[in-house]
């Protein structure tokens, strides 16, 4: 009997914590206001999961409570930054689309440095605009110490950028489970990628070398002119723009063109395209993007 009262009590607090739609409405609004992910219905379920848990943690009974304390001056400022690191959605791999690394590698960093003065060329500056845990941003550390090393002189920054704290966290540790580095190359993981002492635990971590490199920076899109004054020889945005409606794409790609140095090239993943954007850019290289020069 004490068992099926349990599970009957169980039964009712999933149904109270439920996401009615009108919640799902005020807070895909919220969402979309605050950093510019859209949330069609089909999110629902997935919205309603990824912050279960966090209702628990606050004592909330219901969304609505959840909403009310979200939406509170205290709830926007302690909240919206836990809660945007919940919703929000990253996969990424090293190497992954690996042949854009290749005409990085091949292509732009030979026509890079023969642009430069002779013997003096500037510091070759990168955003990975949406890194996620890092791997991104540690690709392209690689690809470009692996070419300084047979160009005397060449020197790069990372700008690595992401609006969730979490990922963030994850990405300056460096620490992976040897697992994910399946698409690193051999000689990039004896360069690169130093193994725990323990073998058990299946850990690699970044050599301080290339995370000397690399500089993480919350950042939020919908920030006017994204707080940066830089502007970059690269810019890698790659399976990003798909979250965002039409009018925030156009937006967003219109300051990062703002933010590319002359004949700088913006990278996006396969899936996006700049088609009727009307940005000067011209593609070069599939989801490879020049700007003018």
């Amino acid at each position: 009997m004490l068992a099926e009262a349990k599970s009957k009590q169980s039964v009712l607090v999933d149904k109270s914590c439920r996401l009615t739609d009108g919640d799902f409405l005020r807070l895909g609004r919220y969402i979309y206001d605050a950093c510019g992910i859209r949330m069609p219905i089909s999110k629902k379920t997935m919205l309603e999961s990824r912050l279960q848990k966090r209702l628990r943690s606050l004592g909330c009974d219901t969304f609505s409570q959840y909403c009310t304390y979200l939406f509170s001056a205290e709830g926007r400022d302690l909240e919206t930054v836990r809660m945007i690191d919940l919703v929000t959605t990253n996969k990424t791999d090293f190497f992954r689309e690996a042949d854009h690394f290749a005409y990085l590698r091949e292509t732009i960093l030979p026509q890079w440095l023969r642009s430069q003065p002779n013997g003096n060329p500037r510091s070759f500056r990168v955003w990975s605009a949406g890194c996620s845990t890092g791997e991104e941003p540690y690709t392209l550390a690689m690809v470009l110490q692996d070419f300084a090393e047979h160009c005397p002189g060449f020197d790069f920054q990372i700008l690595a950028t992401d609006i969730s704290t979490r990922v963030l966290e994850t990405a300056r540790l460096a620490i992976y489970p040897e697992e994910r580095t399946g698409p690193v190359s051999i000689n990039h993981k004896k360069k690169y990628l130093l193994r725990s002492k323990d073998r058990k635990e299946g850990l690699v971590r970044v050599t301080p070398e290339l995370r000397n490199k690399v500089q993480f920076r919350w950042l939020n899109f919908m920030a006017d002119n994204f707080g940066l004054q830089d502007k970059f020889d690269i810019i890698f945005c790659r399976n990003v723009i798909i979250y965002f409606d039409r009018p925030t794409q156009e937006g967003l790609l219109s300051r990062f063109c703002g933010h590319l140095s002359t004949c700088g090239h913006l990278f996006l993943g396969h899936s996006e395209t700049l088609s009727g954007q009307g940005l000067p850019l011209r593609a070069v290289y599939p989801t490879v993007y020049r700007n003018h020069c």
